[in-house]
């Protein structure tokens, strides 16, 4: 496929919404593999160990393929390996360890629904740190509505009751925050890097300093079948292969006709956890919740480039 293809409006739509679904499946895919390794809900461990494994392959993937297209991916410079492993401790060990152990405590549709906070965050941040994306009213209407579904999403039985917990959709909401943040920061640095080499890097750093962390702990991976195996692969190379697509679509395109593609994330994660995983989608809150925050990233992306994803 040449790359004029890639400005092509119906290989932009296919590919973004490929992106999207890739994106979104991984929110069933880790709830599977917390069953089919045998993790437990508390077993924060083994939770990072699985994480661990999961982002080291996705960056020695990535890295692979600069190396197979003639991209240079060693002599970066001190500064560079420096900015490298910040990044890598920022957006994949940090953002990782409050993700993999609040979707632990929480459904895949809950989960993918608190997660989409991240294109708010990313919007709210971006703010105050660029002059020129500035808040408009689309985008803090967006905002508002956004932030309402996910406060429709968490609620009980009663009309005020809440059924949030902290280490379960708060640890989501702070993962999303985390990317925001380390996003920005992402993006300064792919100014003086190839974004390839660059993330590859920082998943394959993340990804080590995961499992540091997880054997550190005390903890391991046991149950590995063939199933399992596939299972932690597939989730490798999610992450590679809808990061690489959706870096060519963002080289093309202008970033807004791409990334307002990121309102379908949540909706194919709680589809697909409501397929996979049997969990409710039907109830009128969590519908209400995915229209409310579908709308509010249509609203903040329709003109504003949202944070990069590596879900």
């Amino acid at each position: 496929m040449g790359h004029s293809r890639f400005s092509d409006p119906k290989v932009v739509v296919a590919l973004a919404l490929l992106c999207c679904l890739l994106w979104g499946s991984s929110y069933p895919a880790i709830k599977t593999g917390y069953a089919w390794f045998g993790i437990a809900r508390n077993d924060i461990p083994a939770q990072l160990v699985f994480a661990g494994w999961r982002f080291l392959g996705a960056g020695l993937i990535l890295l692979a393929w600069a190396v197979a297209t003639r991209r240079s991916i060693w002599g970066l410079g001190v500064v560079a390996g420096r900015q490298l492993l910040v990044l890598g401790l920022a957006q994949t060990t940090l953002q990782y360890v409050f993700f993999y152990v609040g979707l632990a405590h929480t459904t895949g549709v809950k989960g993918s629904i608190m997660n989409a906070t991240g294109t708010f965050f990313s919007v709210l941040l971006a703010h105050w740190v660029y002059h020129n994306d500035r808040l408009s009213h689309a985008k803090l209407w967006g905002c508002v509505v956004g932030f309402a579904g996910v406060m429709v999403v968490n609620l009980g039985r009663g009309t005020l009751d809440m059924d949030f917990t902290l280490l379960g959709e708060g640890f989501v909401v702070i993962a999303a925050l985390v990317l925001a943040a380390a996003s920005i920061y992402g993006k300064q640095v792919s100014q003086g890097m190839d974004s390839v080499v660059m993330t590859g890097w920082q998943l394959g750093v993340g990804g080590a300093a995961l499992l540091a962390m997880g054997w550190g702990l005390g903890g391991s991976l046991s149950g590995f079948t063939w199933g399992s195996g596939v299972l932690l692969v597939y989730l490798a190379l999610l992450s590679s292969a809808a990061f690489s697509l959706w870096s060519i679509l963002l080289k093309h395109n202008r970033v807004s006709q791409v990334t307002v593609f990121n309102f379908t994330v949540p909706v194919f994660g709680a589809a697909l956890s409501a397929l996979f995983l049997g969990e409710a989608l039907l109830e009128w809150k969590n519908l209400l919740a995915l229209v409310l925050v579908c709308v509010g990233i249509w609203l903040v992306t329709r003109d504003a480039p949202a944070a990069s994803t590596t879900k």
